[in-house]
């Protein structure tokens, strides 16, 4: 496999393809919906909310945390994880400015 080359793109578009990636799969939403409503949550309950082996979870929740969306405090044996609000609020404004972009052209 090839390098990604992501040194040849802005720190800009390198974060927003880092957050999309990290939000494109349904499972990673899910586990955001839970913690955006209950502003934190233990791993476990996460695993009696969704229907996802525990295996699987802590992946998504390993996957989220790489790129900082969300956080956790460990306090053995349990993990208790949150929405890490500085990074979901640049999540945010790098999508509402990216999307937000006008464009006049019509295609094809």
């Amino acid at each position: 496999m090839g390098l990604s080359k992501t040194e040849i793109f802005t720190e800009y578009d390198n974060r927003i393809a880092e957050l999309a990636k990290a939000l494109a799969h349904p499972a990673r939403v899910a586990i955001l919906q839970v913690l955006i409503e209950r502003t934190s949550c233990v791993c476990g309950d996460l695993v009696s909310e969704l229907p996802l082996a525990q295996a699987t979870v802590s992946q998504h929740l390993k996957e989220l945390k790489q790129v900082d969306l969300i956080k956790g405090e460990i306090d053995p044996p349990r993990v208790c994880y949150c929405i890490d609000r500085p990074v979901w609020e640049e999540a945010k404004q790098l999508f509402a400015g990216f999307l937000g972009q006008s464009f006049e052209q019509d295609c094809c």
